[in-house]
């Protein structure tokens, strides 16, 4: 067998050039005991935490391949619960940073997360029309809704009632009783998506955001009663209509729970609404964590913000106005006019100011601070943070942009991308400025403003840099400065490629005016300066039949291939300008090409998603790969090799081999279309720009990368991804309707389940084993020495029933349920007989009867046929009903001494307190006495 080629693997190294994604939503974060001043943001895959006050990034919540979708803090704040597209749900450590939970339940991207009041429940909505209740403290899935049919917008936990209001795009409110996990209730009085909704005055009421201008807002009435089966439909109680209620096109119903005795009706219905100044749809509405103010945005850059009166303040209003009314009834000789005073809607719920922020926003948090401001962080379109402060005290409240987040990257997408000679230092150019980055630190080093960039490259020396414009012109910078030194125009299109030649004496530009110019460089006097500065001249031209998209130089600098918008690429001598060589073959233009170190083979990517390996020699096509699932972007060859990049709209970066046409590795972490790429001229890093607003920084390893190898870790993760998207498993006896269980099957429960299966079969055997050992040493007479298993003797000489409860304490929490729902019941007569073990002994009760419970929930009609079974069911009844009573006793002493203690404390604390003030009074005194002696000394 011949040696097979080694390569060496690339891996991720850095993230940059990204203040925050627009996917997500933003949210402020307590940390290092403040709050108001940390933000945490998506970014990608990960989550950034940003201190708006000095602008740095404090903390990264790392995540894994799937972009964060939805953000929500724990009301503690010292957590936080991130979504992510696939579905899965990570709680964050806050003080740690690390992930501490994950729920799978979800088979699309998570859209709504929301805790309870208290931090233990945790709610989320997802693109698969379900949402999942989470056990927080427990680490586990309590339970699936389902019946709304499109994406979930807005779930939202009531604090005094087991409720829970729910949002979506097909149009519908729903109410959840979560004793029953049914829907009891359906809102339907929106026309088109409701997009979302917020709880406000004491949780009185509803107010909802749909595709139009209008904010609905609903009285909401909760009605406690004992329900007479006897008495008739019609005598039921119904709550009454607020004050100032528009006319409702839908009727006013009340929705009845049928099936307990004692019922809770909630009477819902429609006040009126508050028109807001955007004409298109609500894209995000919330409140603040007090519900004193509201606020929402649509598809533009203006924050509506308003205050919410509360109680008081609303009797105090209508004081106000029956005391007016009185005077003027008075002045009129007319009746009290009690009943006639009321408050408006749009009195009730005021108008505060809009923010006009820099850009579109895609979402917002408020909170109000201890000092009476309110705090306001925005998340923008175009990669921006934006922090505003409201003061409320003042006579008419305006919005102060505090602070802004931007230096950490572009407003929009990068386009262009350069290496200096030294590998340090990395250009990046988009439609509003050129930034230059130091490699090591990752640092924004330079930013300069300048026209839409399509084409860069560092001028020899790395002092300057030339940007090609999207209107003809080049421009060129100095980086020392940081300033724009000279501007040509050099084509009446734009600039699409530039190119160095291998002399370094200039440099080739193709543009959409079908010409390709060469220029070189020279120096020139200054017009203020006696010292000459670096300057361009325009030397030679070729005119050509078709728009230019690519040029490139050979490296011996004696050819020049240029792509044309006819799908062909021309090759022609450079010293004569006489035309060399055609290669034709690709169905759509070619976007970008590049010739080898050695000269002998160029390779060139199309929009057909081809790439072309051709030799130069004699312009024949090696090989047509198919390279990527959308167009080509950028191709280039790693120096001093015959092995290429490509990048494409697929957000794929692939790495190919031109002598052997093989696929040798693909780079992926962008999440949308990869623009451009950069290899360092050492070869050793890879520098990519997305779609994304990302840029992300690759590593050549010292690994070595075996293909065979690379396809197999390939063929796996199409199996576990295709594991995943399989039926999941069905419960007997239970009907799919409104509920379900909520974790889902993955390849980490099917490799749970069969860790436990492994364990199970290691006991049996063992057991066989120690059975013929004692028939051996009852036959001999004397005791022979038991071969121990090694696996047994890893984990200290443990018994074999000792061995299974070990490897079920390492099943995760969330995952424990799908694990057991898919061993199969061959496995579940041996663990009942260990779990009546294990519980007799009192270890892990509460992990073991969550365990029991579930297997004889499901296996409950083969549990009850089999004759074998009954006795250790009989057993487990009584060891798990006397340990439960056993812990519930330890747990309720120990709550019992911990309250105990806290009084002690708190009393402890207040005598320390009166003392404190006892000593500060007296300390005052004392220097009040001093003073006055020191007056008379003085007098």
């Amino acid at each position: 067998m011949g040696l097979t080629r080694q390569y060496l693997r690339y891996e991720p190294a850095a993230l940059f050039g990204l203040v925050a994604s627009a996917r997500a939503g933003v949210a402020f974060v307590a940390l290092r005991g403040e709050r108001g001043r940390y933000v945490a943001v998506p970014a990608c895959e990960h989550v950034f935490v940003w201190d708006t006050r000095k602008g740095e990034k404090v903390l990264i919540l790392k995540g894994l391949k799937q972009e964060v979708s939805c953000l929500c803090p724990s009301p503690d704040g010292l957590h936080l619960a991130v979504g992510y597209e696939d579905g899965v749900i990570r709680v964050f450590n806050l003080l740690s940073g690390e992930s501490t939970i994950t729920f799978n339940g979800h088979r699309a991207a998570v859209t709504a997360l929301q805790y309870d009041h208290l931090g233990g429940r945790l709610v989320s909505g997802s693109k698969d029309t379900e949402v999942i209740v989470w056990d927080v403290i427990n680490e586990s899935g309590l339970y699936r809704l389902r019946g709304h049919k499109d994406v979930i917008t807005q779930v939202l936990f009531l604090k005094e009632k087991n409720l829970l209001v729910t949002c979506a795009k097909d149009t519908l409110v729903k109410w959840w009783d979560l004793d029953t996990q049914h829907c009891f209730k359906t809102l339907v009085g929106h026309r088109a998506e409701v997009w979302g909704m917020a709880l406000l005055s004491k949780e009185k009421r509803l107010i909802t955001g749909s595709a139009d201008s209008e904010l609905r807002v609903w009285d909401l009435t909760y009605i406690q009663e004992v329900k007479d089966p006897d008495e008739p439909e019609s005598k039921k109680s119904k709550g009454s209509s607020s004050p100032g209620a528009e006319e409702n096109t839908e009727e006013d119903e009340t929705l009845e729970l049928d099936e307990h005795p004692k019922e809770r009706i909630v009477k819902c219905s429609k006040v009126g609404s508050i028109m807001r100044e955007g004409r298109d749809r609500v894209v995000t509405l919330g409140t603040e964590r007090m519900g004193k103010f509201l606020a929402c945005h649509g598809t533009d850059a203006v924050l509506e913000v308003f205050s919410v009166l509360s109680e008081e303040e609303i009797q105090k209003k209508l004081e106000k106005k029956m005391k007016k009314a009185r005077k003027k009834a008075k002045q009129n000789s007319e009746e009290e006019p009690e009943r006639s005073v009321e408050l408006g809607l749009q009195e009730e719920i005021q108008r505060v100011t809009n923010v006009k922020a820099s850009s579109k926003i895609k979402s917002f948090d408020l909170i109000l601070s201890p000092k009476g401001e309110l705090k306001m962080v925005l998340l923008l379109q175009n990669n921006v943070i934006e922090l505003y402060n409201l003061d409320l005290s003042a006579q008419v409240p305006q919005a102060v942009r505090v602070s802004r987040i931007t230096i950490g990257g572009h407003r929009s997408d990068v386009r262009t991308l350069a290496f200096s000679s030294d590998n340090i230092a990395i250009l990046s150019a988009a439609a509003e400025s050129v930034k230059i980055w130091n490699r090591l630190t990752l640092q924004c080093i330079r930013t300069m403003e300048c026209e839409y960039a399509l084409c860069s490259l560092f001028v020899p020396g790395d002092r300057q840099v030339i940007v090609g414009t999207k209107t003809g012109k080049l421009q060129l910078y100095d980086l020392a400065s940081g300033s724009l030194i000279e501007t040509l125009n050099a084509h009446d299109g734009a600039v699409w490629s530039i190119a160095l030649s291998p002399d370094q004496h200039g440099f080739v530009t193709g543009g959409a005016d079908k010409c390709v110019k060469f220029w070189e460089f020279e120096l020139v006097k200054d017009e203020s300066n006696v010292q000459k500065r670096l300057s361009m001249k325009h030397v030679r031209i070729l005119q050509l039949d078709e728009d230019v998209l690519c040029v490139r130089y050979s490296p011996n600098q004696k050819l020049l291939a240029v792509s044309l918008l006819d799908c062909t690429v021309k090759v022609f001598y450079v010293d004569t300008l006489k035309f060399f060589l055609s290669l034709y073959g690709h169905k759509l233009p070619v976007l970008c090409m590049d010739i080898c170190y050695d000269g002998t083979l160029i390779a060139t990517g199309s929009a057909d998603r081809n790439v072309k390996i051709w030799g130069l020699d004699f312009g024949d096509c090696h090989r047509s790969l198919f390279a990527h699932d959308d167009s080509v972007m950028y191709l280039q060859f790693v120096p001093k090799s015959h092995l290429f990049f490509t990048s494409g709209k697929d957000s794929k970066i692939k790495q190919w081999d031109a002598d052997k046409f093989e696929h040798v590795q693909t780079l992926e972490g962008h999440h949308q279309e990869v623009w451009c790429l950069a290899l360092s001229p050492n070869g050793d890093y890879v520098v990519s720009a997305s779609h994304d607003k990302s840029l992300r920084l690759w590593e050549r390893t010292r690994e070595p990368l075996i293909l065979e190898e690379e396809r197999e870790m390939q063929r796996e993760a199409e199996y576990e991804e295709s594991v995943a998207k399989e039926e999941q498993p069905v419960v007997a006896g239970e009907r799919q309707g409104e509920t379900g269980l909520a974790g889902r099957k993955t390849i980490e429960t099917i490799k749970a389940a069969e860790r436990i299966m492994e364990a199970i079969e290691l006991y049996r055997e063992e057991m066989a084993k120690l059975k013929e050992h004692n028939a051996i040493c009852k036959a001999a007479g004397k005791e022979v020495p038991f071969p121990v298993n090694p696996i047994l003797r890893a984990y200290g000489n443990i018994t074999p029933s000792a061995y299974v409860l070990e490897v079920f304490k390492k099943v995760k929490s969330s995952e424990l349920e799908e694990s057991l729902l898919v061993l199969p019941f061959s496995y579940v007569p041996d663990l009942l007989r260990l779990f009546n073990e294990y519980i007799q002994l009192g270890s892990d009760v509460e992990l073991l009867c969550r365990a029991l419970l579930f297997l004889l929930k499901i296996h409950f009609g083969q549990i009850t046929s089999n004759q074998m079974l009954v006795t250790v069911i009989e057993n487990l009844k009584k060891t798990t009903i006397s340990r439960v009573s056993e812990a519930r006793d330890v747990l309720g002493f120990n709550m019992a001494g911990l309250q105990f203690l806290k009084r002690e404390i708190e009393a402890k604390d207040e005598v320390t307190f009166f003392a404190d003030a006892t000593e500060r009074f007296e300390e005052k005194k004392r220097k009040r006495k001093k003073k006055e002696k020191m007056v008379l000394a003085v007098l």
